[in-house]
């Protein structure tokens, strides 16, 4: 499980485990990691975790956000980054991802090329015409007892607009990054019990069946109509 270990002037003051999804820094004390500095902004950045990956993304604050000494506005962490705050340190440390975690399959919607691309290759694998998919249902007791992702049905995406509609993407991985970097960016997670959708960057969220999303993970159901960077896809769950 991903960890901060925070430090000033070389004196370690506390070792944080990133256990929530979103993990805001700050001087004000609704932070979950509070610093109580001047050079420190009221809300100054905030940790976005999906399984061991992290997305750090600076608040517009005043003395701004560093990474190993590069100002950034938004930055995926790696391990052993450190994060410098004024003269504040926060050393970002992961464990080993297991086997099959943690592995990435970019997607650029907004400028997906033609087929071939290393970036489109497991859409020009897929017929452009999907087979019928079933509609799966899972009780809520039921839910509990998946203890592996396996348990689920694949999922996967249909491109519905845009050069590359028709194409389709097996969901196969535990964490699939969407959208233009720059713009706009999510991430759906494979989960024991389900697929969930998360804003990483860009000022505007993603829309599921025309509804905006919040900053919250946002489960997946079968059919559900995504739109993100100007392109819309739609989940499905393979029968």
């Amino acid at each position: 499980m991903p960890k901060l270990i925070l430090s000033m002037d070389g004196l370690v003051l506390k070792e944080v485990i990133l256990k929530k999804e979103r993990t805001t820094i700050g001087r004000k004390a609704d932070n979950d990691i509070q610093i109580d500095n001047l050079a420190i902004s009221g809300h100054h950045a905030v940790i976005v975790c999906i399984l061991n990956d992290a997305f750090l993304e600076d608040l517009n604050s005043t003395n701004g956000t560093y990474v190993n000494s590069q100002q950034i506005k938004k930055h995926v962490l790696k391990n052993h980054d450190v994060i410098e705050l004024g003269k504040y340190r926060l050393k970002f440390l992961v464990d080993a991802a297991p086997s099959g975690a943690g592995a990435v399959d970019l997607v650029d919607t907004g400028a997906l090329r033609a087929a071939g691309a290393p970036e489109v290759e497991a859409l020009a694998a897929s017929s452009p015409e999907r087979s019928q998919t079933r509609t799966q249902h899972f009780p809520p007791e039921s839910l509990d007892a998946m203890e592996t992702p396996s348990a689920l049905p694949e999922g996967a995406l249909q491109v519905l607009s845009g050069a590359n509609a028709g194409r389709e993407l097996a969901l196969t991985k535990s964490l699939t990054t969407l959208g233009k970097p720059g713009n706009q960016v999510a991430v759906i997670t494979r989960r024991p019990h389900g697929y969930y959708i998360t804003h990483v960057e860009g000022a505007s969220f993603p829309m599921v069946n025309g509804q905006t999303l919040d900053a919250q993970a946002h489960r997946l159901e079968d059919h559900d109509i995504i739109e993100i960077a100007g392109i819309k896809m739609e989940f499905f769950l393979r029968a």
